[in-house]
């Protein structure tokens, strides 16, 4: 009788469990590199159709004011990821695993909590220790077990670029091997001091079989096909987060034969209708699993967009009216598109005016889920989930500290805070003649003449209000000197580390 209360006590646990687990949604991360707000028809883009992203937005949210915390990919994700600010980071990287191995992140919580974790495409926080004797990002030994890196940060299982598409090792990694490797056949990666390769950041040699098993127009094709083998082997047994980190349309531009000639853009237009068919694929899987109403799904990206001259010229605005692009401190950097479907929970068809920044997406989905997180996760996000699911209209985040490659800003209300000239990446540095610089992106700022060059008498700091002027074509600083000051003050304390 003992053995039979003791088996039915078991039983009823087991159901209790797989009731819990039935209520908890599955969380759908993806994020796409280098895509702005105009590459996407929800937004207003032109030349490119996305229906499967505008279909996710149609059935849930779409924020206007959403901010990455970098306008580059590494401290980006390092925020998504950690929740944390990147600057908060003890060190200049030089590609050692970014995140401690004892600091929760968005996939360690859920892990712990239950969940399946799996991270599939680009993946930039890094690789190993960080140590004096490393000289440069790639100086690992890429033919053994690698050193700490995806899995440490809570996934299960990792498929995908060990670093962005366009730096070597130009290869695939499954969990810590590097795919199709032959023993006899390994693989050298070359520091970009010592040949720039085929995109400027270095080179990797030997290894035919493994370079082979990454063709570039195939990236997120095979990705995303990994990622399906993931839900289906997960969906129903427990619940699954998972972050699919596309690398459309980040430079390479690299579209598949079978979509290439899709737009009038060109390459850049067809990889990113090649992005949206991947986002379709999963969601076609998650309706065919019967797990799509019970998938709390965030599409987004790194950070703004890059202008390219060709797509520029036929009337591409990737960034739509905001001024600058991927680089800079200026809302073009790091203004992004970020779309919520949760069906039941998150209203459908709605637009968010409130700021959201992407750092804050950990505690919000965890907030979904039901999940208490550990005391010190994610210090610097904040919980949107009232937002996003309509319960509040009132803004959660007022301020949000930005990084650009050559400087930073400071977001408080509808005013930004810039304490010195330009744009904080690409658009007005003078050394990055090989980019679109202000004078041939059709935008102005008061600070430059026509020609792009900076006015003799521009201030030395900046001052936004993105209510009056979200285009910053006005520096107020001079009509603001109260705010301004009050602003340089608040700037100073939060760009501690």
């Amino acid at each position: 009788m003992k053995n039979k209360w003791n088996a039915l006590l078991l039983a009823a646990a087991a159901a209790a469990c797989v009731q819990a687990d039935a209520g908890r949604p599955n969380v759908l991360l993806i994020i796409a590199d280098d895509l702005g707000l105009g590459d996407v028809g929800c937004y207003g883009s032109k030349w490119i159709k996305t229906p499967n992203i505008d279909r996710l937005a149609a059935e849930g949210i779409r924020a206007m004011d959403a901010h990455s915390t970098a306008a580059v990919c590494t401290p980006s994700r390092y925020s998504i990821l950690s929740g944390r600010y990147y600057h908060r980071y003890p060190r200049n990287w030089n590609g050692e695993a970014l995140i401690e191995a004892d600091r929760p992140t968005i996939a360690s919580v859920f892990r712990d909590n239950g969940y399946a974790t799996g991270y599939f495409g680009k993946v930039h926080t890094g690789w190993g220790e960080p140590s004096k004797d490393r000289k440069h990002r790639q100086d690992l030994d890429w033919n053994r077990e690698l050193p700490r890196g995806v899995l440490e940060m809570g996934f299960d299982t990792y498929f995908g670029t060990p670093f962005t598409h366009n730096e070597p090792p130009f290869v695939f990694v499954k969990d810590r091997h590097v795919v199709g490797l032959d023993p006899d056949d390994p693989l050298i990666c070359i520091p970009k001091d010592v040949e720039r390769g085929p995109w400027g950041w270095g080179a990797s040699k030997g290894a035919k079989a493994a370079h082979e098993a990454r063709p570039v127009d195939q990236i997120d094709l095979i990705v995303t096909e990994k990622a399906i083998e993931f839900i289906k082997g997960t969906a129903g047994k427990k619940p699954f987060f998972i972050n699919l980190a596309l690398v459309a349309p980040h430079v390479p531009v690299a579209p598949s034969k079978d979509f290439k000639g899709r737009t009038e853009l060109g390459w850049y237009g067809d990889f990113v209708e090649q992005m949206d068919w991947c986002v379709g694929q999963v969601f076609q899987t998650l309706e065919q699993l019967g797990q799509a109403d019970n998938t709390l799904i965030i599409f987004t990206s790194d950070n703004g967009a890059i202008f390219h001259k060709e797509y520029l010229a036929k009337g591409q605005n990737s960034n739509l009216d905001f001024l600058g692009q991927k680089t800079d401190a200026w809302e073009g950097g790091v203004r992004v598109p970020f779309i919520v479907r949760w069906p039941g929970k998150v209203p459908a068809g709605k637009t968010l005016e409130p700021l959201i920044s992407l750092m804050d997406i950990s505690k919000t989905v965890w907030a979904a889920a039901g999940i208490m997180p550990p005391a010190g996760a994610s210090p610097d996000a904040l919980n949107q989930l009232d937002l996003i699911t309509g319960k509040t209209d009132r803004a959660i985040r007022n301020e949000l500290y930005m990084i650009g490659i050559t400087g930073t800003a400071l977001r408080s209300g509808d005013w930004v805070y810039i304490p010195q000239q330009g744009s904080c990446g690409i658009t007005t540095l003078e050394s990055a003649t090989w980019a679109i610089q202000l004078a041939d992106l059709g935008q102005t700022n008061s600070d430059y003449n026509v020609d792009g060059t900076l006015k003799e008498d521009a201030p030395g700091a900046q001052l936004y209000n993105l209510r009056n002027d979200p285009g910053q074509s006005k520096n107020v600083i001079r009509d603001y000197p109260e705010k301004a000051a009050e602003l340089a003050a608040r700037f100073k304390e939060v760009s501690k580390r």
